[in-house]
Formats: C-alpha cells, sequence, structure tokens
C-alpha cells in the first residue's frame, strides 16, 4: 500500500467572522496563544509522518507561505541580540516543512480547493486537514485515520458525535457500525435538519482519500451557491469505491467562530508550564468578582 506523503489544507477563505483582524492578517496566522493556528495544524500532519503539505490559498494570503521560510533580517537579529532560544524556534519552524501554495482563483467550495491540488497531489492517496478544526491527542488525529486507511484500504474520514439539536451544523453520515469507533458510511447528508439526520455522527475536519477522490470531484455538479461540495463527491466515493468513519480519540476545537477561538486559546494556555497556573488563578478570581 502507498505511502500517505501528501496533506491538502484549504486556507483561501476570506475569514469575514473575524474582521476586522483579518483585513490584512489571513485569518489562519491568528494565533492560539502565540503560534499561529496554521502551524498547529501543520505540526499534526507532520507528526502523523506528512512530508509534502499542499496549501490551497487565495489573494492576500502570502503571509502564511512567508511563515514556514526563513527570515533572513529576524535570525540575524536575534543572534545579534543572543536570543538563542528564539533562534531555535523561528528556524524550527522553517525547516518543519516545505509547503508549496496552489491558488483556488474563486470561492466554489471545499470539494473544488481539494481538487486544485490535484496537479500537485496526483494519483496518490493524501490526507485533508480543515484548519477550522484543531484536534487535541494524545496520537495525532491525522495519524488515527491513517492507520485506518491502511487497516481497511479505504478512504476515511473523522467522526465525532454530536447532540441531536446540533446536527443541523454539520455533515452527518448514516452508518453500520464495523468494530469499535469504525464504521462503515453508507450515506452523507450536508446541514439535515434534526429530523431528517440518520445518525448523530458528524465528519469534522479530518480525511484520508485515496486519488480516485479527484475523479469523482470532477463529476460532482455545482450545489447550493454554485459550489462543488466535498460531501457530494464522498457520497459517490462510498458508493463505489466504500468510505470508513472512525471516532477519533481527542478533543476537538472549532475555531471557526469567535467564541470557539477564546475557548481554544484558554484550553491551549491552560496545558502551557508558563502560563498554565497563572492563568488558572486569574480566571478563578475573575469568576469569583462575577
Amino acid at each position: 500500500m502507498q505511502k500517505i506523503r501528501h496533506a491538502v489544507i484549504p486556507v483561501a477563505g476570506l475569514g469575514t467572522r473575524f474582521l476586522p483582524a483579518t483585513k490584512a492578517i489571513p485569518k489562519e496566522l491568528l494565533p492560539i496563544v502565540d503560534v499561529p493556528a496554521i502551524q498547529v495544524v501543520i505540526e499534526e500532519a507532520v507528526a502523523a509522518g506528512i512530508e509534502q503539505v499542499v496549501l490551497v490559498t487565495g489573494r492576500g494570503k502570502g503571509a502564511i507561505m512567508d511563515h514556514f521560510d526563513h527570515s533572513y533580517e529576524l535570525e540575524d537579529t536575534l543572534r545579534r541580540r543572543n536570543r538563542l532560544d528564539l533562534i531555535a524556534e523561528v528556524e524550527r519552524i522553517s525547516e518543519m516543512i516545505r509547503p508549496v501554495s496552489v491558488r483556488q482563483k474563486a470561492p466554489l467550495g471545499l470539494g473544488h480547493a481539494v481538487l486544485c491540488a490535484q496537479p500537485i497531489v496526483g494519483d496518490n492517496p493524501f490526507v485533508v486537514l480543515l484548519p477550522d478544526d484543531l484536534v487535541e491527542s494524545d496520537i495525532p488525529a491525522t495519524r488515527q485515520l491513517i492507520d485506518r486507511y491502511e487497516q481497511f484500504g479505504a478512504g476515511v474520514v473523522a467522526l465525532m458525535r454530536v447532540d441531536r439539536e446540533d446536527v443541523s451544523m454539520y455533515g452527518i453520515v448514516g452508518a453500520e457500525q464495523m468494530h469499535e469507533r469504525t464504521h462503515r458510511i453508507t450515506s452523507l447528508i450536508e446541514k439535515p435538519a434534526p429530523a431528517n439526520a440518520p445518525s448523530d455522527l458528524a465528519v469534522i475536519g479530518r480525511y484520508v482519500l485515496p486519488g480516485s477522490i479527484f475523479a469523482h470531484l470532477q463529476r460532482t455538479r455545482p450545489g447550493h451557491g454554485g459550489e462543488i461540495q466535498l460531501t457530494d463527491a464522498l457520497q459517490s466515493l462510498a458508493r463505489d469505491q466504500g468510505l470508513v468513519g472512525y471516532e477519533f480519540q481527542g478533543t476537538r476545537h472549532d475555531i471557526g467562530d469567535k467564541l470557539g477561538f477564546l475557548k481554544a486559546n484558554l484550553a491551549y494556555a491552560l496545558q502551557r508550564d508558563d502560563l498554565g497556573d497563572d492563568l488558572r488563578e486569574h480566571l478563578l478570581r475573575t469568576l469569583e468578582r462575577e
């Protein structure tokens, strides 16, 4: 079985939910404490064994590529100031991986964004990571899905159980349980009404896909808003070649809106040796005053 070397990360969105902060700064560079969110996602991919990251970008996203490049002026200044700790950190970022970018020239949906990566990925299997989803786990969520792909030889999507009243916020699967945490997917419905949802299993932003998904995407007709939906292509893939869903182990943070972003920052900060104790004490004092 082919080793999975490629990760596709769509980062072309305008980040309108975070205006005015995202007027000039890509949303993906907003920090989780002091680490850009996109770096958290790419570190997960690298820890899972990914060797090539493909960023599907849009206008105004060049700063993301800059973040993973060398900054000679900064590094020279840090050396002259003898800030060896900071030099090591910025060099680690630039040497972590060498991403490549492809341009999504029009906002035609997630399926179209994934399709834009085909010239680089080719016919190889690959992972897709959506940067609005951060996952804390002992074993990287991406690695958990790759392990299932290698076990079953079929595409794998990450699943998470959600409250029934929240199913209209997600893509929801119909599925038959195969093993603990593992399901054979029979259908996918994008944002169904609670009464129409086939289960409480929601798809979140981690996928392992065979190269054949590109053929399904090319055949997928634009849906609502003229967008090509990845969900529709996954439905076709499930019917033709099979598709597995895996309830990953870990904690997912949705940083696609302001409240989720704040919660993620608190969760990550509370785990930090340099911040956790002081922040916890501050929060307790604040809550007592309230």
